[in-house]
């Protein structure tokens, strides 16, 4: 029976988090043709349910209690990976510019994780010296993810939703 991982608080399962997609970027960066398509899904989810359980439930617990200025762009920088995810999971991989995509959000992604693991100024860092509640966080976020990774397995996921960039229509 496979063990579910224990975290000691929400950052810590959010680096968990970070350090699993960055390994699937490295593994798309390895592999064949024929297992990237395979392999970008998986990132597409693993960061849709990263997205989600940030949205809903880490960045609220933050507002007011973090740099403002910290805050908002962690909000832009995830619609703009979201908009990539939504087109890569809609693109041919046999497009020209699939890998090109993928290889782009890892470079967005890549500086997401950098602002928000930043050592003194970084968004987790911020959270540590407001005194969040980090273990309550966890539990609320495991639950979702939880949720939503069920969701993932059955096919269910949807889109990823933007929520602060405005998309022509």
């Amino acid at each position: 029976m496979p063990t579910t991982p224990t975290y000691s608080d929400a950052i810590a399962l959010l680096k968990a988090d970070h350090r699993k997609v960055e390994d699937l970027f490295e593994k798309f960066e390895n592999a064949s043709e024929a297992k990237r398509p395979d392999i970008a899904h998986q990132i597409c989810n693993e960061l849709k349910i990263h997205t989600i359980i940030e949205e809903e439930i880490f960045y609220p617990a933050l507002k007011g209690k973090i740099e403002q200025e910290t805050w908002t762009e962690a909000y832009v920088e995830h619609d703009g990976a979201k908009v990539l995810i939504n087109d890569i999971v809609a693109t041919d991989p046999e497009d020209d510019f699939f890998d090109a995509k993928v290889k782009v959000l890892s470079e967005e992604i890549k500086h997401h994780v950098h602002e928000e693991e930043a050592r003194s100024e970084g968004m987790f860092a911020q959270a540590r010296a407001a005194g969040v509640d980090l273990v309550s966080l966890r539990d609320q976020m495991l639950a979702r993810k939880t949720e939503l990774m069920a969701q993932a397995k059955a096919g269910e996921l949807p889109p990823a939703q933007v929520s602060v960039v405005s998309l022509p229509a």
